[in-house]
């Protein structure tokens, strides 16, 4: 057993940056004394001492024997995980690493439709060839959860040379699958389970969440250490158990994917968070569940609204478990799309989801939120179902629901292959029948709707329009105004 009480590459952060010294080397600010002054101003001066590149005491993020190396072997220990790597690149370089260490040019892994765009940009980099499965779709909610094991295990009897499995644990709306099962049947066929956990670091830490992604029998999961827990934004971590994943193509891709300078503001603050965790986690985390259930209690008893519980899909193979720190309202029973209501609350109220949906708001409850935040939630809440309720809204969302219940979308070639192809810009109304060459998906949750490699449809076309009408935001294309999409040359 290690000693979590230890922040090594903290300790070591801390004392360059208190050690005089004449500095000659990178970043040109020195310690902060170059630093803008309006920058000065709203961050402090302090915080730039810490800002300090790869010196003899910080060790190097690529080839750690030092500090860096101390800290991922306890992050490694407080996760479950048998080695864990630090990543500053977000979650993205994880996932996109996971994919170029498990495939190359022409192999196939198998995946949910409803995957990260991270996991795309994976496709393309490594040359994968993507077998999509669709995960459970409840069409009443509009609300895509898991991929099931039935469709995993069928998947890998029609594609027995896949090379790896993919999935998402949880889901953007805290959704848990049935993973043991699914870790259970990749592994039957001796290739990993790779995870795709952004949402569920904090599971590891207390018996009323649900089983991570490690202790379900998966092979390589990524946290967003950022997303729920106290790292800076951008500090994630890649954690892998077991001998089917080589260690050492982790370590190549990440060198591929991150950069060579990398911040050790956010490596320190990943040795932080990990400490934070191991000593007091627990007690951290049931005081979030209780804000959280006190906010899920009183919202879903404001008329109009509901919250989304485990009990409306019992016993589904593709909906086991919920985190209950993930907090989704339904609003459209008060005649309001949930980009309306964000707007409102936000302006109105100053309570800020995480993202807007056609009928829901989801909300991000952590370790960081107080008791005031959740009596600003339900009250916003409150206010909302009382002076701004409309008639009731009907939303039909066909469209989303073939995404993830039909072979809505054909792939023609691979992401790579239509990625790098020749190709043009047409108006959308002389899109249809061509073939994408760009991801484009409403963000958050940066699902992508079309992806490199998919012929353009209508059906698609005017959903992502009524998206953009309703307030969302269509990101990943190059046009931001979304009149145009880039389509490969015939």
């Amino acid at each position: 057993m290690l000693n979590q009480n230890q922040i090594p590459l903290l300790d070591a952060l801390k004392a360059n940056a208190a050690r005089p010294h004449a500095p000659f080397y990178t970043p040109g600010h020195k310690q902060g004394e170059g630093i803008s002054q309006p920058l000065a101003d709203l961050l402090g001066k302090a915080v730039f001492r810490a800002d300090l590149t790869e010196l003899a005491d910080l060790d190097n993020l690529f080839a750690p024997q030092g500090v860096i190396q101390e800290a991922q072997q306890l992050a490694a220990e407080a996760f479950g995980a048998l080695q864990t790597w630090f990543l500053v690149n977000g979650s993205t370089c994880g996932i996109e690493a996971a994919i170029l260490a498990t495939c190359g040019t022409g192999d196939k892994i198998i995946l949910p439709r409803n995957v990260h765009s991270s996991a795309i940009a994976g496709l393309i980099l490594s040359g994968a060839i993507p077998i999509f499965l669709h995960p459970e779709y409840d069409p009443v909610l509009d609300i895509a959860h898991s991929i099931t094991p039935n469709a995993v295990e069928s998947a890998l009897q029609q594609h027995p040379d896949a090379k790896a499995v993919l999935t998402v644990y949880p889901t953007y709306y805290g959704v848990c699958g049935d993973l043991s099962a699914i870790a259970n049947i990749t592994h039957q066929y001796n290739i990993p389970l790779l995870v795709d956990e952004a949402h569920g670091a904090h599971f590891a830490f207390h018996p009323e969440l649900p089983t991570p992604a490690l202790a379900a029998g998966a092979d390589l999961t990524v946290q967003s250490i950022h997303k729920v827990l106290g790292a800076m934004t951008q500090a994630s971590m890649l954690h892998v158990q077991g001998n089917r994943i080589d260690g050492d193509r982790i370590s190549k891709a990440l060198q591929l994917l991150q950069s060579t300078s990398p911040s050790y503001l956010l490596l320190a603050s990943l040795d932080a968070a990990r400490q934070q965790m191991a000593l007091h986690g627990k007690m951290l985390m049931s005081r979030t569940l209780q804000l959280a259930e006190e906010a899920r209690t009183r919202i879903s008893q404001i008329p109009g609204l509901s919250v989304l519980e485990i009990p409306h899909l019992a016993g589904s193979p593709g909906f086991v478990a919920l985190d209950k720190t993930r907090l989704t309202v339904t609003v459209s029973g008060l005649g309001l799309t949930g980009f309306e209501a964000d707007e409102i609350l936000d302006e109105k109220f100053a309570v800020t989801a995480e993202f807007a949906s056609l009928q829901h708001l989801t909300f991000i409850i952590s370790l960081g939120n107080t008791p005031a935040d959740i009596e600003q939630l339900v009250q916003g809440f409150t206010t909302l179902a009382k002076e701004y309720r409309r008639s009731n809204l009907t939303v039909k969302n066909q469209v989303w629901q073939q995404l993830f219940t039909t072979q809505c979308h054909a792939l023609c070639c691979s992401p790579r292959e239509a990625f790098f192809a020749i190709s043009e810009i047409l108006s959308l109304t002389k899109t249809n029948k061509r073939i994408c060459a760009e991801i484009v998906c409403p963000y958050p949750p940066g699902i992508p709707v079309l992806m490199p490699g998919e012929v353009i449809t209508k059906p698609v076309l005017d959903y992502l329009q009524q998206i953009q009408a309703m307030g969302g935001l269509i990101s990943g294309c190059a046009d931001s105004s979304f009149r145009t999409l880039k389509v490969v040359k015939e």
